[in-house]
């Protein structure tokens, strides 16, 4: 076991690695640049060369990686060129909400996901599998974006009410700090409740109709006990792969959730970066999530060795 960790995290360093040429490269691409915005919001002196030089972003870029690089493996993050504020100290204000938009999002779709799953399985062809089925294709169809613009729309056009759109803090009132992310979180999860809620079915379904399985049914075993001891640890494995793909786009809906519903956490920082072309805070961000979704993989393939252990071989 000890051996295959170290080699997945062998991977995983790698993967950083790559993972950071990307971060630091692509947002250059970006169109616009963020001189010419800084000298139009009258920021700065009227020198463009001046200005670009004191930014750092006249010497050619791989020095520029190589500086970026140097300072993350100290644990800085850098600087905003807006606001001069570190990029790791915003992070630190921002990161807790990102993380209770995007924990509570997967709780709901773990929790909606596999009992609807195994239901569908174990009663399959009969209107429960049917309704469960249907409702999985509208969840993978509708955009979560376009749900959650019509959660705001319609009840405030229909009933005069929407949802809160402005940020409470814990300590000022701690239920609307809770509720306040009830609702995002609970459309963020829909999609990925849908897939898997169908690999669940699926897996099952094939495991059920394992030999061991008929077995088990026909020593007189309970039906729960044959379900859940039995069949649905061995049919884990693929929803796991496909929860750690999830995780990752639950942090990337982040983004547009954050914004919609006025949350101030990693996704709407890097928004609002973007628009700014405010590169250091938009490497920051995206190395943040990155690795994120590099230590959830990390944890998937840890699971997979403890749900199978010939896997470790």
């Amino acid at each position: 076991m000890r051996k295959y960790v170290l080699r997945r995290l062998l991977i995983a360093t790698s993967s950083l690695f790559l993972a950071s040429l990307g971060v630091f490269s692509l947002p250059r691409l970006i169109p616009g640049d963020v001189v010419q915005l800084m000298l139009e919001e009258r920021a700065y002196g009227k020198d463009l060369e001046d200005l670009r030089a004191k930014l750092g972003l006249n010497r050619p870029i791989y020095i520029q990686y190589f500086e970026w690089a140097g300072r993350v493996v100290q644990g800085e993050l850098g600087e905003s060129l807006w606001t001069k504020r570190p990029v790791l100290e915003e992070l630190g204000r921002r990161l807790p909400v990102s993380l209770k938009l995007g924990l509570l999002a997967l709780l709901f779709s773990v929790s909606i996901a596999l009992p609807i799953g195994i239901l569908a399985a174990i009663r399959q062809d009969s209107l429960a599998d049917y309704v469960s089925r249907s409702l999985a294709i509208v969840g993978l169809s509708v955009p979560g974006f376009w749900i959650a613009t019509m959660v705001i729309l319609l009840p405030s056009l229909w009933w005069n009410w929407s949802p809160p759109i402005q940020f409470t803090e814990f300590s000022v009132d701690p239920w609307a700090h809770v509720s306040q992310f009830i609702i995002p979180a609970f459309i963020l999860g829909i999609a990925s409740s849908a897939a898997i809620m169908r690999l669940t079915r699926a897996q099952l379904l094939e495991v059920l109709r394992q030999d061991y399985v008929r077995t088990a049914w026909a020593k007189g075993v309970r039906e729960s006990a044959v379900v859940l001891r039995h069949s649905l640890k061995n049919s884990l494995i693929p929803v796991i792969t496909v929860l750690g793909i999830q995780i990752a786009q639950i942090l990337g809906g982040t983004v547009i959730f954050e914004t919609i519903f006025g949350l101030p956490g990693m996704g709407r920082f890097l928004f609002d970066a973007i628009n700014q072309r405010d590169y250091p805070v938009i490497q920051g961000v995206n190395l943040v999530i990155v690795s994120v979704v590099v230590l959830m993989n990390l944890a998937v393939d840890a699971c997979y060795a403890y749900l199978d252990p010939r896997i470790r071989y």
